[in-house]
């Protein structure tokens, strides 16, 4: 049985893995400035690395924002689109080992999506992701790059930025830890640093991006939660993460992998 590639394309990044004999192998990141030149410069690297032919690939499957962008076969490859919402819950089941699942991909913005074996629905979207993210890192720190950012926060105290319940009131809330966040950058002391910042601005995204989680895993009556994208190589994303499902008692996972959720998905769907 011939190779089958899984493509992810995003406006300028590309994401790429490849299938055999049910088992994945090869995920590779490729930027570039345009989603065609990714799209080509994902595949010829993925080839020229594992040392393969055109004819050891038996289709592409292509997915993401940009896959309506290159046109035709690509390399005269049998080129298959997938709907990306489709791609994305089948990745997420099949990283997590879940069979039903409200699966959230974590792109410039936020789509959270009901997969099982059988079908995979659009619950709802946001636009607060990791271009929120970005622009808020430029804005405020002059910072455009994730993984300087990443380490950045790395040392950041947000005690200097978030308000939190301790800091209002003198009673526990039922339910809810003291050091529950109130207010997102609520508080920023006069003293914070860069660092408390950076650590501020991942707070508020991925807050913001779990507590709609919670709400649509709580719409479709379901515990499990799994995350997707880019945005979970955040290295304080499962840390994060964890305050949710100790708060609320809903299971978040970030798998293994999970920024190649959507290309897996997309090479899954000729299975």
């Amino acid at each position: 049985m011939g190779i089958v590639i899984g493509l992810d394309v995003g406006g300028s990044t590309t994401k790429i893995v490849g299938i055999q004999d049910g088992s994945t192998f090869g995920h590779e990141i490729v930027t570039a400035t345009d989603p065609v030149t990714s799209a080509f410069g994902a595949l010829g690297k993925f080839i020229d690395i594992h040392h393969l032919h055109i004819s050891d690939i038996s289709r592409l499957m292509i997915t993401g924002v940009g896959a309506s962008f290159p046109t035709g076969d690509l390399l005269g490859i049998k080129t298959i689109r997938v709907q990306e919402f489709l791609a994305t819950g089948l990745g997420g089941l099949r990283l997590s080992g879940l069979d039903h699942a409200v699966v959230v991909s974590m792109g410039t913005g936020t789509a959270f999506v009901e997969a099982d074996n059988s079908r995979v629905r659009h619950i709802i979207g946001s636009g607060v992701g990791g271009g929120t993210v970005l622009g808020l890192s430029a804005s405020l720190l002059n910072v455009r790059d994730f993984d300087i950012l990443t380490e950045l926060a790395s040392e950041g105290n947000l005690g200097k930025i978030d308000l939190s319940i301790e800091d209002i009131s003198r009673i526990e809330i039922p339910g809810l830890p003291m050091s529950t966040t109130a207010s997102n950058f609520g508080k920023m002391s006069d003293d914070a640093s860069r660092a408390d910042m950076a650590l501020g601005i991942f707070n508020l995204v991925f807050q913001s991006i779990g507590t709609m989680a919670v709400l649509a895993a709580r719409n479709v009556n379901l515990s499990d939660v799994v995350f997707t994208g880019q945005m979970t190589r955040v290295s304080q994303c499962a840390a994060l993460f964890a305050v949710f499902s100790d708060l609320y008692r809903v299971n978040f996972v970030v798998p293994d992998k999970s920024e190649f959720a959507t290309a897996i998905g997309a090479a899954m769907y000729s299975e």
